[in-house]
């Protein structure tokens, strides 16, 4: 039977950031986001508060910013390697971030059979952001039930990887969890855990034996 990995980008793919932070950065707004990020992962304002925070910040963004963010960005090493190897043993792996969809779907081109965020206006921004369009931890469940559907597996064949309160309730409906880096939110709820700067180790800890 195939198998699903499902990554969280924040936190887990990119070590010690987030997709916004890597944005703001570009805008010198980097220590507002930083902000931001401490009271959602705090639990202290919601996904839908920060995405209008951060939107309301970006108003000079364009996609060069995007761009360079993206290039930039403090990725774990072997990304690339593990999707590659997912792909080729006929399994599948997704993104499922509470970030941007236009920063996380750019991550199809290094090999993620799917990409999801939340939904932002188009960049430079000329409308607000739809708080509908906003994911949250119970969002990421149900967008991994959709992609058990589409890639014909259920919940039993997935694989999650995260880091925060986000996860916790990915990690909950899933039999196979990863930590990376994770913080105090998942003490306790993951499978394996893992800390480090190489996706490649932390996949190994869920490696099909024979690979």
């Amino acid at each position: 039977m195939a198998r699903l990995h499902l990554f969280d980008l924040d936190g887990t793919l990119l070590h010690g950031s987030s997709a916004p932070v890597e944005i703001s950065r570009q805008l010198g707004l980097e220590a507002e986001t930083v902000a931001l990020d401490r009271e959602i992962s705090a639990g202290r304002i919601g996904p839908p508060e920060y995405a209008a925070r951060v939107h309301a910040l970006w108003t000079e963004l364009t996609d060069v910013h995007v761009t360079a963010a993206f290039e930039s960005a403090p990725w774990l090493s072997g990304i690339e390697d593990v999707w590659a190897e997912i792909r080729g043993d006929g399994d599948y792996c997704a993104v499922i971030s509470l970030s941007p969809s236009f920063f996380v779907e750019r991550l199809t081109a290094w090999g993620a059979h799917a990409a999801y965020g939340s939904r932002f206006p188009d960049v430079p921004f000329t409308k607000p952001v739809d708080p509908a369009g906003i994911l949250s931890a119970a969002a990421k469940v149900q967008i991994a039930d959709r992609l058990c559907e589409e890639f014909g597996v259920s919940r039993a064949d997935c694989v999650a990887y995260g880091d925060s309160l986000s996860d916790r309730d990915l990690f909950g409906a899933v039999p196979v969890s990863v930590a990376v880096n994770a913080d105090l939110h998942l003490a306790g709820l993951a499978t394996h855990s893992y800390v480090g700067l190489d996706l490649w180790d932390a996949y190994e800890l869920v490696r099909r034996v024979g690979n």
